[in-house]
């Protein structure tokens, strides 16, 4: 059976993937701020700790106190973070640091304390949660995307450093999920407004209000797909959920080559010319 140490249980695809996790009788040891999960834990064993992710020194013991526990993880799971909705200019200092706390830093120092001991192990799997915001922002997301954009890069490199040690890396992208993601629980939003941003920023806002209660994506068919990656022998290094997700990545990847196309001779002009 598998272990996992999975942050932020307490709802959405956290909540769906120890469930998951659980039902195949595995071992799950999870993060919350507060409280307990309703989770069933008839066939597995489910340990919770109660951390501030946004404390370096808690986030960074919460890893030990999961390998006392266990003796060993098998896959850790940075799932814990939010989202933060607003004009790039209207944001303050205090929101953007709070974000890159707990869906950056947070995330890195987990893996920074974990990677000695699944190094030991000669095995082990990090996967990291991010967002299909993160390959392809829209308006009003561009500090959010930003937060996951660092997690992604972090986890292309980071797959190269540990993957000759036998550790495994996946980035996962979700589209819009049924989930309370855009409740006040889960996002933020911007705490200064500009009718400036009316068009690009209101607009958007108001989307995600309607969309509620509405989203294409069923978590707990997300948590299965989670299980798979990590028990395929071949899991990706990054791994789309949702057709949403999906059609937006392609449309981004369309738009990047035809642009990079369009300006591939200005490119190639910056080179020396005596290749010598």
């Amino acid at each position: 059976m598998t272990t996992w140490f999975i942050t932020g249980i307490s709802r959405g695809l956290g909540l769906a993937l120890a469930k998951a996790a659980l039902a195949e009788g595995d071992t799950v040891i999870g993060t919350v701020r507060s409280g307990r999960p309703d989770l069933p834990a008839e066939r597995g064993t489910l340990h919770v700790l109660t951390v501030d992710l946004a404390d370096a020194e808690a986030a960074e013991a919460a890893v030990g106190q999961a390998f006392a526990v266990a003796g060993r993880i098998d896959v850790i799971v940075n799932n814990a973070g939010y989202g933060l909705l607003g004009a790039v200019e209207q944001a303050s200092d205090d929101e953007v640091a709070r974000l890159f706390a707990v869906d950056v830093f947070a995330p890195f120092r987990i893996i920074r304390a974990a990677l000695p001991r699944l190094r030991a192990q000669g095995t082990g799997h990090i996967v990291n949660i991010t967002s299909i915001a993160g390959r392809a922002p829209g308006a009003g997301s561009g500090l959010y995307a930003a937060a996951k954009h660092a997690l992604e890069g972090l986890s292309s490199s980071l797959a190269q450093e540990v993957g000759p040690l036998g550790i495994k890396v996946t980035a996962v992208a979700p589209g819009a999920f049924r989930t309370d993601f855009l409740s006040s629980h889960s996002i933020r939003k911007s705490s200064a407004e500009d009718v400036a941003y009316a068009d690009s920023v209101g607009r958007m806002s108001s989307a995600f209000d309607g969309m509620a209660g509405r989203q294409l994506g069923d978590p707990d068919r997300a948590a299965q797909a989670i299980l798979a990656a990590v028990r395929s022998d071949t899991p990706p290094l990054h791994l789309l959920l949702g057709s949403d997700a999906l059609n937006r990545a392609r449309s981004k990847l369309d738009a990047v080559i035809a642009e990079i196309d369009a300006w591939e001779a200005v490119t190639r002009s910056t080179d020396f010319t005596d290749r010598g």
